[in-house]
């Protein structure tokens, strides 16, 4: 999963570096590869199971394991599914925008998707760090492409990237020096037994920091609207499809399965603070969003209301919340990876992404609009898309920790989503046709090239099938790692295959006319259960 990209970003720079077709062969044999990885490890942790590698045959935590759970298995899929669709469509793409750097392009895109299956699969902190810097330096590298601006965008990127990168290795260097060790399940079992010392909550602040701000919640978000802006389009498309979702999973990951042990039961207001952040910038890039007549950039602004929903998820901490923020992160890394793709060809087929180029397009490029429609379905929330789904979970989340706001916060941010999103779609289908403005092409073929076509097709009929599979998806993916997290413990019921909450009432509703009837029992030890 991680060595084959890898692999083929050294083979790119060695032997293909200015042949852009060879070059990007390469690239899709290594995403190639590399979904064939994801997929038996996805096969294999479906339900529970977890993976695991110690390199050199050093064993934990002495030597660096790579810890396969069923939530990164399928994460793994979606990075090598995702990069495999990109780089096909960025055959005609990158030759348009980047005809000198096709090779350097394709090298940098299979660095990226190497350094995220690194990032989903370690299992040692100090690792994460190492794909964390390699990912952060393709994406800086890939986004500077894009010419002059893009490249101020880059520089911006770079300067609150290392910030961030700062951070996290700030806290991971106070929690080595407190237990000793850099393997993830071997500190969540030693933090207990250092306590809640200051020093920890110190760590678990600068760590919880710096990852928030490698995934753009708000208010750390000040890199991301120029760099998914002015990037080139298949750049945008990989970077904002994955970058900042496999930085998501990582706060997840690192906050519930390494530190909230020791730093829950502490009177911190972690995941306060993460609510309120992640309700501002779903509030405010739904807004901001609303004032865009660039569709990349309303893409981006949208992308931090989007991002806010993987945040509240985390910070509702219970399953369903963990579960809506789990499967937001593959709804948001399809539909936003669909939606850049379109804005994309757009400008490659018109020469502009502005509303005046999306006015009546419909009779010229019909399939792309139609995947444009279901992409813009999934991203307000309407069924059967996956982005209905994650939502309902979410809003589940929210009820059961009886936070009416974050319920209002989630159905108001959906209706922003619908105002602007069916404003493009009555542009695209029934605004007046009016004559090109200066420097609109008028479209002489009525769809993009097969490649940027069949990857776009690809992405929406993703959209649709993760949507009618969610509860499998939900079922053998999502579940068994939330409820293993050490913030549910074993007091997390199993969620049944049809409703994941009725039955859970049931049994407390039960539980309590039982000890209404026989009073508590005595365990053996005698304490009550």
């Amino acid at each position: 999963m991680v060595l084959a990209p890898l692999v083929a970003a050294l083979g790119i720079t060695v032997a293909a570096l200015h042949a852009g077709q060879r070059a990007q062969r390469l690239a899709l044999l290594g995403a190639a590869v590399s979904l064939a990885g994801a997929l038996r490890a996805a096969w294999h942790c479906a339900g529970g199971a977890v993976l695991a590698y110690e390199f050199g045959g050093w064993a934990a935590p002495y030597g660096i394991v790579y810890r396969i759970d069923a939530l990164a298995a399928l994460l793994g899929v979606l990075i090598a599914a995702i990069g495999a669709t990109v780089l096909v469509y960025a055959g005609p793409s990158a030759r348009a925008e980047l005809p000198d750097s096709e090779g350097p392009f394709f090298a940098m895109a299979s660095l990226l998707i190497g350094a995220l299956q690194g990032m989903a699969a370690t299992g040692d902190l100090f690792n994460l760090y190492v794909f964390l810097e390699i990912a952060s330096i393709a994406a800086y590298t890939l986004i500077a492409a894009g010419g002059s601006t893009a490249s101020l965008a880059s520089f911006r990127y770079l300067l609150l990237g290392t910030v961030g990168a700062t951070f996290y290795l700030l806290g991971l260097a106070y929690l080595y020096a407190l237990t000793g060790t850099l393997n993830m399940a071997d500190m969540a079992g030693r933090l207990p037994q250092v306590g809640p010392l200051p020093s920890v909550l110190v760590a678990a602040a600068f760590i919880v920091t710096g990852l928030s701000l490698k995934m753009a919640l708000f208010p750390m978000h000040g890199w991301l609207p120029d760099a998914y802006t002015y990037a080139p389009s298949a750049a945008t498309a990989l970077i904002a499809s994955l970058m900042t979702k496999v930085n998501a999973f990582a706060l997840l990951r690192v906050l519930y399965g390494v530190l909230w042990p020791t730093i829950g039961p502490v009177d911190l207001p972690v995941r306060p603070i993460l609510a309120w952040l992640a309700a501002a910038g779903i509030l405010g890039g739904s807004a901001m969003a609303l004032a865009q007549r660039d569709l990349k950039r309303l893409l981006a602004y949208s992308s931090i209301a989007h991002l806010g929903y993987i945040g509240l998820g985390i910070a509702l901490g219970n399953r369903d919340g963990l579960i809506g923020a789990a499967l937001h992160i593959v709804a948001h890394a399809l539909t936003k990876g669909c939606l850049f793709l379109i804005a994309g060809g757009v400008e490659h087929r018109l020469g502009t992404r502005t509303d005046h180029g999306l006015c009546r397009l419909a009779p010229h490029m019909p399939l792309t609009m139609a995947a444009f429609v279901i992409a813009a379905c999934s991203m307000i929330g309407v069924p059967p898309t996956v982005g209905f789904f994650s939502k309902w979970y979410l809003l589940l989340g929210a009820l059961e920790a009886g936070s009416p706001p974050v319920v209002f916060v989630v159905l108001l941010s959906s209706l922003l989503n619908a105002w602007y999103f069916f404003r493009l779609i009555e542009w695209i289908y029934f605004a007046p046709l009016p004559g090109p403005p200066n420097g609109v092409k008028v479209p002489g073929h009525r769809e993009l090239p097969l490649p940027m076509l069949g990857s776009i097709a690809c992405m929406a009929a993703a959209i649709l099938a993760s949507g009618i599979l969610s509860a499998p998806l939900v079922r053998h993916f999502a579940l068994p790692p939330v409820e293993a997290l050490p913030v549910l413990g074993a007091t997390a019921a199993p969620a049944p295959a049809t409703c994941p909450r009725i039955p859970s009432r049931l049994a407390r509703c039960a539980a309590r006319a039982c000890r209404r009837e026989t009073g508590p029992s005595r365990a053996p030890g005698g304490r009550a259960t």
